[in-house]
């Protein structure tokens, strides 16, 4: 299964747990990962347990990005 599948597979699920802002797909060391980002690792501490390490055989890589803002443009 390709990471897109497996992305939007578990996307929702992800979306749901306390803290986690955004899912996407990223690269560590040359290979793709899945990328979950989060307020906090502190804070969610009971979110960071939940996210598995892996998703049909693709690393999960968890960071923290901290409160997201809209910009306004005029």
């Amino acid at each position: 299964m390709s990471i897109e599948s497996v992305k939007r597979k578990a996307e929702e699920q992800l979306l749901q747990l306390p803290g986690v802002i955004a899912v996407g797909i990223g690269k560590k060391a040359e290979k793709k990962v899945i990328k979950v980002y989060v307020r906090s690792r502190i804070i969610n501490a009971s979110t960071y347990q939940s996210i598995p390490k892996s998703l049909d055989g693709y690393e999960i890589e968890i960071e923290e990005i901290g409160r997201v803002k809209p910009l306004h443009r005029k």
